[in-house]
């Protein structure tokens, strides 16, 4: 395809519904209305994606909220659930994974004036229809139906553990503490430091 560009990508009309359809269509038909749709893309942030779930799941009003992307979105689609789920605890999840015809058509890149050729000709055009993951993750804060294909219960372990601190201790600046001293008193006289290094 070095000889041809992408002029515009456009979804192929499906059977079973497209997701930018209603509020019936999509692969949660049940949804509550307030509910909020995250559609993440190739080129979105996750810090600014993050930013805007982490808000709109602290207010009381939302229950739920939505992940979606397709194609190469996908990896990042799940990285942006689970970094949700880390942050509030008490999460259901369910996954959906379908699949969307996308056609690109591709344009011929004009090589130069050929023999015969008139300038005002229009150049060949290919049409691709291509089948591209898209998925959708649902996290609710009230529980789901753990029936439902793709079901994931609340991680029973909220949050990465942090480690133990040593505890610290209340004394003076000028102050040592027993092992301190018995540590100095340990350290070679520098007489003893001499005959180390001749033996």
């Amino acid at each position: 395809m070095e000889n041809f560009r992408k002029v515009r990508s456009e979804e192929a009309p499906a059977g079973g519904g497209t997701e930018e359809g209603g509020p019936g269509s999509g692969p949660f038909a049940d949804l509550a209305p307030g509910a909020v749709h995250m559609r993440v893309k190739e080129g979105s942030k996750i810090r600014n994606l993050m930013a805007f779930a982490t808000a709109s799941m602290a207010q009381p009003a939302t229950r739920a909220i939505v992940f979606s992307g397709c194609g190469r979105a996908t990896t990042k689609t799940v990285t942006c659930a689970e970094i949700l789920k880390r942050r509030l605890a008490g999460l259901h999840q369910v996954t959906r994974l379908r699949y969307r015809s996308v056609r690109e058509v591709w344009q011929s890149l004009p090589p130069g004036p050929k023999p015969g050729q008139t300038p005002g000709e229009p150049a060949a055009s290919l049409s691709v229809l291509k089948n591209v993951p898209s998925l959708a993750i649902l996290l609710s804060k009230d529980a789901l139906d753990p029936r439902q294909l793709g079901y994931q219960p609340p991680s029973p372990h909220p949050g990465p553990s942090s480690p133990p601190t040593a505890p610290t201790s209340k004394r003076s600046l000028g102050e040592s503490t027993a092992e301190e001293g018995n540590a100095k008193r340990s350290q070679l006289e520098p007489g003893a430091a001499d005959e180390n290094r001749t033996a």
